[in-house]
């Protein structure tokens, strides 16, 4: 059975649910920044979905990045799957700006998050959830 890190449950608010992947918004405001997790159980590494997850998964990466990058204006999308703190498969797909704190640089180790303002988390889920298409 499928449940969801406690770790990744602590630091995002769910935005949508997709045919494989539940979708989750980073609370860093720094950052338009959403994790996909395929709701599979037991799941640490790509390579262990079956292929057709695999091939799901990799769609539904290409919708949100392209949703994202519309959205923001992006002048880069970053796509990640590290997993060295979580290991629950979980893909980063990350709006960069040229004007970013961190860019050019990944994100990971540039200062500290910044958690949304209350009321501010609900408006950007719901923007971002119509961007979906949900």
């Amino acid at each position: 059975m499928f449940q969801l890190h406690p770790r990744l449950e602590a630091d995002t608010r769910e935005v949508a649910r997709l045919a494989l992947c539940r979708v989750l918004l980073m609370n860093d405001r720094r950052y338009p920044w959403l994790i996909l997790v395929p709701e599979r159980a037991d799941i640490r590494e790509i390579h262990q979905l079956s292929a057709a997850d695999r091939a799901a998964l990799i769609e539904e990466i290409a919708a949100v990045a392209h949703a994202m990058e519309r959205l923001h204006k992006a002048d880069k999308m970053n796509v990640a799957a590290l997993g060295n703190q979580v290991p629950q498969l979980h893909v980063h797909v990350i709006a960069r700006f040229t004007t970013d704190p961190a860019w050019p640089g990944p994100i990971w180790g540039k200062g500290s998050p910044e958690a949304y303002e209350p009321g501010r988390i609900e408006a950007v889920v719901a923007e971002t959830g119509r961007a979906l298409g949900r």
